[in-house]
């Protein structure tokens, strides 16, 4: 497992990443949680030039990324290396504290920070959350996340073989939570145990406040349950998605998204002002 993520091919992750967000789009067509009016096509094409943006971002940082994790690797440097663990603990620790650092606590600073909340807000402006959803981020905030991942690295000392396969796991539990499916109450509140369930990430995607801000995690619901930022609500089917000033047609078109953190929204900016918080 470490030699075939260590070295493997670009083309092979992408196919991974591809084929999850294909069949996870393709079940949600079967059987879907919520059954939108938008054109699903439509919808699907302006999330995915957001994934070209990421690919750019992450391309810029890729050398950075495999210098930290090999300078841990040889020095040895990080929390991990202070105890002799067994590789497989090793791994396991390295894909949580990067989950913890580079996911969740860059999410939650981020929805806290107003002007950080600028540019993640476009993901939250999506109002027919799916899977493609996963893949809506500014630029701009892709460089955060990447900067808490390299963070993360450096503190905690993992292999660059451990942080390709987190990226790879992340990225398709991200597809998965954003996923517009239906599953058996039991199961989908069993996983959240674990897992960040499709129904646990929907109430993150409320338009109404206190649920907007709760369940940031991506992989491990831990962090939600640990930190106090665990929020269920009966029935996701009678969520809101999006955001108050954002739902006008022309925040689900690739231009004005990009646009959006530095436009002004009336009535909106005094009172971030004022709270220090993203509404």
């Amino acid at each position: 497992m470490s030699e075939f993520f260590e070295h493997i091919p670009s083309h092979y992750r992408t196919a991974m990443l591809v084929a999850g967000l294909v069949i996870l789009w393709l079940i949600e067509g079967v059987i879907p949680r919520i059954r939108f009016s938008n054109h699903r096509i439509r919808h699907a094409g302006t999330n995915l030039f957001f994934t070209l943006t990421t690919a750019v971002v992450n391309l810029a940082f890729a050398f950075v990324i495999v210098k930290v994790a090999d300078w841990t690797t040889a020095e040895p440097f990080g929390l991990l290396y202070l105890l002799q663990l067994p590789l497989w603990l090793h791994a396991l620790l390295a894909v949580m504290m990067m989950d913890l650092i580079g996911a969740y606590l860059v999410h939650l600073i981020q929805h806290k920070t107003a002007w950080m909340w600028h540019f993640h807000k476009i993901h939250h402006t999506d109002t027919a959350v799916d899977a493609t959803t996963a893949l809506r981020h500014h630029p701009v905030e892709c460089v955060f996340r990447v900067g808490a991942l390299l963070l993360a690295i450096l503190i905690m000392g993992i292999p660059i073989w451990m942080v390709m396969f987190y990226q790879s796991l992340s990225a398709l539990m991200s597809q998965f939570n954003h996923a517009n499916i239906h599953l058996p109450h039991w199961l989908d509140n069993g996983l959240s145990w674990i897992i960040v369930s499709p129904d646990m990430h929907k109430v993150h995607h409320s338009r109404y406040q206190p649920e907007t801000d709760s369940n940031y995690a991506n992989i491990f619901s831990i962090w939600d349950r640990l930190f106090g930022t665990f929020v269920t609500v009966k029935d996701t089917t009678s969520l809101h998605y999006g955001l108050d000033e954002y739902l006008d047609e022309r925040y689900q078109q690739i231009g004005p998204l990009l646009k959006t953190p530095w436009e002004d929204v009336p009535g909106t900016n005094q009172a971030r002002q004022q709270t220090g918080l993203h509404q």
